[in-house]
């Protein structure tokens, strides 16, 4: 009851097999305690006793010994500071540096992945299920399904979604958006796609004259002098100008090589040159961007974007049978009927997958390392010990029981050879 009591003072969380194994140890070493006694002050009664005597005492020593050792790997035992005990607690930082350096050496390093994926024939796999998702282990994908699902709840979302987020933001301005948009512009005018944006601003600018040409009036009544408003001038010279204005854009809008207009288009060409060579204008492009990329209604936008993606992503995961549905579905069952049959796609996938695997392990996987690292030196003594402990502590129990059962046989051994000589 001492262990059991000292185990839970400390936030034991083991599995209740183990608890249970740890409870039977226990209770043989406290049985093979009390057969000592009583074979104790009974061995004068009858010389077999004396065996029962020595397979108990030498049990109960054995079985001390091993539980001093298992208890030594997680804690003091008995709460006593004993040299060279609570051994994972204390070097629970050499643990993580230590297993850190075991993943990057035996599994996180291009060449064993690079080995790892030539046999594997992830397009294939695909193919197949996509082909035909109904036809697998239901229980592997609704498995499969649920663990993702969990995965990404689990995963703190303001970070997460932060660094998305970021990675977004860092990726449109990393685009030189001067020369897209040139090139856009330039292409549109080739084709003639630019004529209709052109007539919409013509048509805009008329309606707009049109809404606002009170504003003119009251401009040219300001501006002129008191003999033009006492003759009534200055309400002819605004006619003149707001006819003469709408006159022009009637003449733009019906004809296509309008003067005006062809400076409008020689206007644009030139924007679309310098957009694309232009290092100057290219740079007030780029400002533009950052510009728009602060703005707060962007970052609203790209949180949103966020949110829909991972709900998409979710609603995916926890009902594929919907995800395959509809039009979505029937493309993709009908790539996974092309990775089937077309062997060169096969190849080049394949080839993709294993170059992409071997690239981010050559990339990050000093980052994974260092995650596994960093996790387990921020985890309290207590932690880790209640998670090594519920990992093996079923077998560390044996441990004590084959302890008490061989030292008992040992015992046993050693009084017979005693007896016989």
């Amino acid at each position: 009851m001492t262990l059991l009591r000292a185990s839970r003072s400390t936030g034991d969380t083991l599995p209740n097999p183990a608890w249970r194994m740890r409870i039977f140890a226990t209770a043989m070493l406290l049985v093979m305690a009390a057969i000592f006694i009583a074979a104790r002050a009974t061995v004068h009664i009858h010389p077999a006793i004396g065996f029962v005597q020595a397979f108990a005492e030498a049990a109960m020593v054995g079985g001390l010994a091993d539980w001093f050792a298992v208890t030594a790997l997680f804690r003091h035992p008995l709460g006593l500071p004993i040299p060279h005990t609570a051994i994972i607690p204390r070097n629970k930082d050499r643990i993580g540096e230590t297993l850190a350096v075991f993943l990057r050496d035996n599994f996180l390093t291009p060449a064993v992945v690079a080995r790892r994926m030539r046999t594997m024939d992830v397009a294939s796999a695909t193919g197949r299920f996509l082909a035909s998702p109904s036809a697998g282990d239901g229980r592997l994908r609704a498995g499969a399904s649920r663990l993702i699902a969990d995965m990404l709840e689990a995963l703190d979302q303001e970070r997460l979604g932060g660094m998305v987020k970021g990675a977004i933001g860092q990726r449109l301005r990393g685009i030189n958006v001067g020369p897209l948009i040139g090139q856009a512009i330039e292409a549109a005018m080739r084709d003639g796609r630019h004529t209709p944006v052109m007539d919409g601003i013509i048509h805009w600018a008329d309606k707009t004259l049109e809404a606002n040409d009170h504003l003119i009036r009251q401009m040219v009544h300001d501006k002129a002098g008191k003999v033009l408003r006492w003759t009534g001038l200055d309400e002819n010279l605004a006619n003149a100008i707001i006819d003469g204005l709408r006159r022009m854009l009637a003449e733009m809008a019906a004809d296509p090589g309008h003067e005006l207009r062809l400076k409008a288009e020689e206007g644009m060409a030139k924007l679309a040159f310098d957009l694309q060579f232009d290092l100057e204008t290219q740079a007030k492009a780029a400002k533009i961007r950052d510009e728009i990329l602060d703005n707060p209604a962007m970052q609203r936008w790209i949180d949103g974007l966020w949110e829909q993606a991972r709900g998409g992503l979710l609603r995916a995961v926890r009902d594929p049978g919907r995800a395959m549905a509809g039009r979505l579905g029937e493309a993709l069952r009908q790539l996974g009927g092309t990775l089937q049959e077309d062997a060169r796609l096969r190849l080049v996938i394949n080839r993709f997958v294993r170059r992409a695997a071997v690239g981010a392990t050559a990339t990050y996987g000093d980052a994974i390392v260092r995650l596994v690292s960093d996790t387990v030196r921020g985890w309290d003594a207590g932690t880790i010990t209640n998670r090594l402990e519920g990992a093996v502590g079923r077998d560390l129990q044996y441990i004590r029981i084959n302890g008490t059962l061989v030292g008992g046989l040992v015992g046993l051994i050693l009084h017979a050879i005693d007896v016989a000589l």
